[in-house]
């Protein structure tokens, strides 16, 4: 029996469209939404990062971007300052970070109900398929 790639990736798809919708939920508790909180995260793993890498690590064009980092200054949760050129780097605010770990608190109890229907090995199996599948990404 063939897998039918399409519904394959239409699982997938939902798989994540579920995640999103759920984190978005719990994160609008702390006032942000899950675009912001990665921008956050992404913003830690990064430090001194500029625009462009941290769109590229959040999955948004540069021009998008720029407007939800222009909001989180604004919200007072990132401070940008000059760079080489015309470059900004981007770091946490104390309140930023405050907000980041938040949302970590949340996100633990909304990854393990998305995880629930799975055992510990298939967790290890789908993380390493998914691995698999974005090594090159």
């Amino acid at each position: 029996m063939t897998t039918d790639l399409e519904v394959l990736g239409l699982a997938i798809k939902r798989a994540q469209y579920r995640n999103h919708r759920t984190m978005d939920a719990a994160l609008r508790g702390i006032g942000v939404s899950l675009v912001q909180w990665d921008a956050l995260r992404a913003i830690e793993r990064m430090p001194g990062a500029s625009g462009h890498e941290l769109a590229v690590a959040t999955f948004q064009s540069d021009q998008a971007f720029g407007t939800l980092a222009n909001r989180l200054v604004d919200r007072g949760l990132i401070a940008r300052s000059a760079g080489r050129g015309r470059r900004f780097e981007h770091a946490l605010t104390e309140e930023g970070r405050t907000t980041l770990a938040e949302g970590r608190q949340l996100s633990v109890g909304v990854l393990q109900d998305l995880f629930a229907p799975l055992d510990e090995t298939q967790r290890t199996e789908l993380l390493r398929t998914l691995r698999v599948l974005t090594e090159d990404a």
